[in-house]
């Protein structure tokens, strides 16, 4: 696979051709859409703090099967395990079956940022814009039509059998699109994502999403250096590229 990168900032712009879009955090509010639904279905939990703690086991959860531990198990799978471990901790081991399900299908009824629908409509009309997450297909597919995603194609770890950041990821969706490296932009709230991509050949761009873990954590979302783009929000990134 190509990973030269045309020589300027005009050539590059003009031959970017799909921009590959991480989604919890970047395109959806992970956190706030599981407080919210907490708060709904189980007023005496603490919300944030369940919010937080579920998705703090998201990433031991994927070492598992990077380590070889379990073998390939998709995202829906891992949630289940990390949701039945915090189950004691927050006084939830009366569910159901039934309730369980319906919780850990939380992933898949998450909210879009307000700028994400208006902004990546903007984008889909100059460039291929698809997702690139570990989540798996049918939770990203649910997600998508729920909350009016207009993805030209959805693409998941669960295609390459390898969770970010395995080479694997960023290289098959410039594979599955038969473009060069060079003409996919990885876009993310996230700069370990980031790197990682601009290490297999790909541009980036930095979405700020300063209240992605809550309004009483926000992140540092300054700019690093190496991004090619930092946008405020989706809406700002189409602006950037021309849309």
């Amino acid at each position: 696979m190509d990973t030269l990168h045309p020589a300027s900032i005009d050539d590059w712009k003009a031959n970017t051709r799909v921009l590959a879009f991480d989604i919890f955090g970047t395109v959806v509010d992970w956190h706030g859409s599981i407080v919210r639904e907490m708060q709904a279905l189980y007023p005496s939990v603490d919300a944030n703090a369940f919010a937080l703690a579920w998705r703090a086991g998201y990433q031991p959860a994927m070492g598992r099967v990077r380590s070889g531990e379990l073998g390939w198990t998709r995202i829906d799978e891992l949630h289940r395990l990390i949701l039945e471990s915090l189950l004691p901790r927050f006084g939830l081991t009366h569910l159901s079956e039934v309730e369980r399900v319906h919780l850990n299908r939380v992933w898949h009824r998450l909210d879009a940022w307000p700028d994400s629908v208006a902004g990546l409509l903007r984008l889909k009309s100059k460039f291929l814009i698809c997702t690139l997450s570990n989540g798996n297909l049918g939770l990203l597919t649910h997600m998508a039509k729920r909350a009016g995603l207009p993805w030209d194609c959805v693409l998941s770890a669960e295609v390459f059998r390898a969770y970010k950041p395995d080479p694997a990821t960023y290289l098959g969706v410039a594979n599955v699109l038969d473009v060069s490296a060079h003409e996919v932009m990885l876009c993310a709230a996230h700069h370990d994502d980031l790197q990682a991509a601009r290490a297999c050949g790909l541009r980036t761009a930095y979405i700020e999403r300063p209240v992605e873990f809550g309004a009483l954590q926000p992140k540092d979302v300054s700019p690093q250096a190496g991004n090619d783009l930092h946008a405020t929000d989706i809406q700002a990134l189409a602006d950037q590229l021309g849309c």
